[in-house]
């Protein structure tokens, strides 16, 4: 393992995105579902809003999303998940490198992750927003290493989906957001290894990973997902 690629939202801060899409596909009277979530997570800006099944086109859904997002955080305010710290310093601690990376631009990263700054390597953030997931590019044409060379810790089963199919590993750290999906689908997915607390995450259980990885019991039986094809049974 010579990458390990940390997601920002969800990972490392708070879940703010998952409450108000869900909010948003509600009230305009829609039903939030596995595939709706699945066809909007982790996908670039534009094509995440044409799945959301709101009306307007897809920069003034954008515009909407962000608007509906500021008046949520007036009360869900974005902070540093409970035991994020400790885990950068515990993959600091290894012989891999270290990124952030997810779909806002760099200020978000700059804003609230300033205290950690020193943890992270190369860019130390990448925004993915033009290539998500960016498991390729991050690992490719960021770093210049093989896919195989990196782990992800995401919250979103989309990544574990395009990890598998890549060859790269994967920790999920699906939400509690209530509504979520994310759990039941990294379990369809094939994702072996899911965490509730970041404090999970330690050097025996990516010494794990690397392990299965490199033998290739990684995954479970689970379905791969190729983008734009419906779900192929996939075996361990």
């Amino acid at each position: 393992m010579r990458l390990i690629a940390v997601n920002i939202d969800g990972v490392l801060l708070n879940d703010t995105f998952s409450p108000v899409i869900h909010r948003m596909v509600v009230r305009n009277g829609g039903v939030y579902t596995a595939e709706l979530e699945r066809a909007v997570l982790s996908q670039p800006q534009l094509r995440a809003a044409a799945a959301l099944g709101v009306p307007g086109s897809p920069q003034e859904v954008v515009d909407a999303y962000f608007r509906e997002r500021s008046a949520y955080l007036a009360d869900h305010p974005v902070r540093v998940l409970d035991g994020a710290g400790a885990l950068l310093r515990r993959l600091r601690g290894t012989s891999a490198q270290l990124v952030c990376y997810g779909g806002l631009g760099r200020s978000h990263f700059d804003e609230h992750l300033a205290p950690y700054v020193r943890y992270f390597d190369g860019p130390r953030y990448v925004c993915t927003d033009a290539f998500r997931p960016g498991v390729r590019e991050i690992a490719e044409d960021v770093f210049g290493l093989r896919r195989d060379q990196v782990l992800f810790i995401d919250d979103v089963a989309r990544v574990a989906e395009t990890a598998r199919e890549l060859g790269a590993a994967f920790i999920g750290h699906p939400t509690s957001f209530r509504h979520s999906f994310q759990r039941q689908l990294m379990r369809q997915a094939g994702v072996r290894h899911m965490v509730g607390s970041l404090d999970d995450i330690d050097e025996a259980l990516v010494r794990t990973v690397d392990t299965e990885a490199a033998e290739g019991r990684l995954w479970t039986a689970g379905t791969v997902v190729a983008a734009g094809s419906g779900p192929v049974t996939a075996g361990a």
